[in-house]
């Protein structure tokens, strides 16, 4: 519901892609955007909850029968957590390549509030977490000091190491 917000008065969207295992979320944004009694700019009541394959160099891609659930439809791009936006500028590129229409990206969590002018709309910024920090891996102080990582983070969950 909170994700809806950004999205249900004053954007059309047809598509939701799916990033870091988030299609059970978008899947219930979707139905909130297209819930009856809300004013959604929805035109048919549906939705297409779709996710890019990636190849082994990180490459994302859409299948010929997924192509048509981009091409020329309104868009919003879905992660779990945004720290950089490297993702984020793959997930726009292929969108883009594809022919469908950005028209808004959101994450459970983002460390930025905006890429190339577009908003990053999260329910939780750096300010939620404490001491939150992010690094290039090159310039990382724990790094240079030796001293290792105690987990890694990602879509799939905490994975300590």
């Amino acid at each position: 519901k909170e994700m809806a917000k950004e999205y249900q008065y004053s954007t059309p969207v047809d598509t939701i892609v799916c990033m870091d295992g988030c299609e059970v979320i978008g899947s219930c944004l979707a139905e909130e955007l297209t819930r009856n009694g809300i004013m959604s700019l929805n035109r048919h009541n549906s939705m297409y909850i779709i996710t890019p394959e990636l190849d082994k160099n990180g490459q994302m891609i859409f299948r010929d029968n997924i192509q048509p659930m981009i091409t020329g439809k309104n868009v919003i791009l879905l992660m779990a957590s945004v720290t950089t936006g490297k993702t984020i500028n793959k997930g726009v590129e292929c969108i883009q390549y594809y022919g469908g229409k950005l028209q808004g990206i959101s994450a459970i969590f983002s460390a930025i509030g905006e890429l190339d002018g577009m908003p990053v709309n999260s329910v939780f910024r750096e300010r939620d977490i404490p001491d939150y920090q992010t690094y290039d891996f090159r310039e990382c102080p724990y790094c240079k000091q030796g001293i290792k990582l105690d987990a890694l983070v990602n879509g799939y969950g905490y994975s300590k190491l």
